[in-house]
């Protein structure tokens, strides 16, 4: 999967339009950063889906990745995807300062960065517990399934 697919403006299957944040719910990392999302962003220009549901599941396959291993987050922008290391870079550019210096991660050569993913995203599971606490009310407000 490449990141920065541009994606049609129609809706696919169970996949909601507009600015997109697809996470893995039970991963105590990947909760936390759709938690901080939520109280950063504070246009409230994402809205966001567990990858789990049945509606991030179609998202997923919606860009050929495996629903099943759940390696990435998924960030839709204006209608283009992110996944791995500009997924992260892409939320960051979205929230503005002091965040947006966070998207330099892009600036990586793609191998660099989505090898530094990939390891976080391997181990995620090992960095707590594998179940997150309760969303934020913040995060609660915008999520969609």
């Amino acid at each position: 999967m490449i990141s920065g697919v541009q994606s049609d403006e129609t809706t696919h299957g169970l996949v909601p339009q507009g600015n997109l944040i697809v996470f893995d719910g039970i991963c105590l990392v990947c909760s936390g950063f759709a938690r901080f999302m939520a109280r950063h962003d504070i246009n409230a220009g994402f809205r966001f889906v567990d990858a789990h549901s049945e509606t991030g599941r179609s998202i997923y396959e919606k860009y050929g990745l495996d629903a099943d291993l759940m390696e990435t987050n998924i960030v839709i922008v204006g209608g283009t995807a992110y996944t791995k290391m500009a997924s992260f870079a892409a939320a960051m550019r979205s929230i503005g300062w002091p965040w947006k210096l966070l998207a330099v991660f892009d600036f990586l050569p793609t191998s660099v960065g989505n090898w530094l993913y990939d390891r976080i995203a391997q181990n995620r599971y090992r960095f707590g517990r594998r179940s997150c606490p309760l969303p934020s009310k913040e995060l609660k407000d915008r999520l969609i399934d």
